[in-house]
């Protein structure tokens, strides 16, 4: 049995300045064809205007359920799946004037059991129905994009602080400094690569870490915060920011700082603080090449051992892979893998003529995976074996 609206003209005006009967039926017909659900139109108390919704039950029973739909795609900033007292599954969004809420579009009408696959495998049309829906009001004009992204942002910020309670409570940390110093690492790297998400993600982590630990010690969390800021704009500097920028953005932060109260405001002041030093780093291509390119040897040099790939370095020299090798070859007049072989033939040189270890075993220790490739490449760059150079360096050794 379907919920069907009174009959209306096809010239009567749904939602005034918004949407016509016959431009809503068009509406219906290009959804079924999509997503193969029926559409309908509810007004702002959830009443049924135009369309029909599949239940054994009438259209008011089903009124606070459709407001409740549109509410809570509001709320949320996207299309939510909704259950009815009766078993059906329905999505909705809102019909909107600026922030007026005029009625809504609504999908579904279909009992849940009709969506389950095998062995009560979730259907993937849903997900895919309530984008549609979406995507075809806003093609229409006929809601705030604009402030469903932000709810939604919103909403996804929330959940990120969820998840970062939830995570405190398996990680257990110690105490409030533990949670600082475990934490900072991380952050400092996320900053250099200009990873704003990233660092926003630990900044949240901390600070809900600190106000569960420290709620109700605003001298200490202020103390803490402030040490976070002075740390974020030491690694700020390091990825490539002026100086004297960074120092007057500190020194702002004091005078702010001061007439912090709230938690509430104490975080909003990190966070801006984050955001402040990320953007006077500038985009990765406006650092400066000496200092990328020092940060890109630097990590070759530490982690030379290991299976080591171009975009892991570039990435964290704080540079996309291809502009990577184009500074290579520009300033350095070398590939990424000439520079990587060179730093681990230049190891196992120091390793061959002061240590005691076997060829096969500095071989692995400088990266290489074979011996046979290790002794080609060495004999092709110093015209002589690893055993060669040993004994020229040092005289024969008994442990080969």
């Amino acid at each position: 049995m379907s919920i069907q609206n009174p009959k209306t003209k096809s010239t009567a005006a749904l939602f005034p300045g918004a949407l016509t009967t016959a431009e809503f039926d068009r509406l219906a017909i290009s959804y079924h064809g999509e997503t193969g659900f029926e559409l309908a139109a509810v007004d702002a108390r959830g009443g049924l205007l135009r369309g029909e919704v599949r239940c054994t039950a009438g259209p008011e029973e089903h009124r606070a359920v459709f407001r409740q739909s549109i509410e809570e795609t509001l709320r949320w900033g996207e299309p939510c799946i909704m259950c009815c007292p009766f078993g059906h599954a329905l999505w909705s969004v809102p019909v909107m004037h600026n922030h007026q809420i005029l009625g809504g579009l609504l999908g579904g009408g279909v009992m849940l059991e009709e969506l389950e696959g095998a062995a009560g495998a979730p259907d993937h049309r849903l997900p895919a129905a309530c984008r549609a829906l979406l995507d075809l009001a806003a093609r229409h004009n006929l809601t705030n994009t604009a402030l469903l992204e932000k709810n939604r942002l919103a909403a996804e910020r929330e959940s990120g602080r969820a998840e970062a309670l939830h995570d405190l409570k398996e990680r257990l940390y110690d105490d409030i400094r533990s949670i600082y110093l475990r934490e900072e690492p991380a952050l400092l790297a996320a900053i250099q690569r200009g990873e704003r998400a990233a660092a926003r993600g630990i900044i949240n982590r901390i600070l809900t870490a600190i106000y569960t630990r420290g709620a109700g010690r605003g001298g200490l969390l202020k103390t803490l915060a402030l040490e976070l800021v002075v740390m974020m704009a030491r690694a700020a500097v390091q990825a490539g920011a002026e100086p004297e920028k960074v120092l007057g953005l500190n020194y702002r932060s004091l005078t702010e700082l001061a007439g912090v109260r709230t938690q509430e405001e104490l975080s909003d002041w990190l966070r801006e603080m984050l955001e402040q030093l990320i953007d006077a780093m500038g985009a990765p291509a406006a650092h400066p090449n000496a200092v990328q390119l020092a940060r890109a040897v630097a990590y070759m040099e530490q982690h030379f051992p290991e299976n080591l790939g171009r975009d892991e370095v570039a990435r964290a020299a704080g540079l996309s892979a291809s502009h990577f090798s184009h500074l290579m070859r520009e300033r350095a007049g070398v590939s990424f893998t000439e520079l990587l072989l060179r730093i681990r033939l230049d190891n196992a040189r120091r390793l061959l003529a002061r240590g005691s270890d076997t060829v096969v075993e500095i071989a692995a220790a400088c990266g290489f995976s074979e011996q046979s490739y290790f002794t080609r490449v060495f004999k092709k760059t110093f015209n002589e074996t690893p055993l060669d150079y040993r004994r020229r360096t040092r005289g024969p050794r008994p442990k080969t």
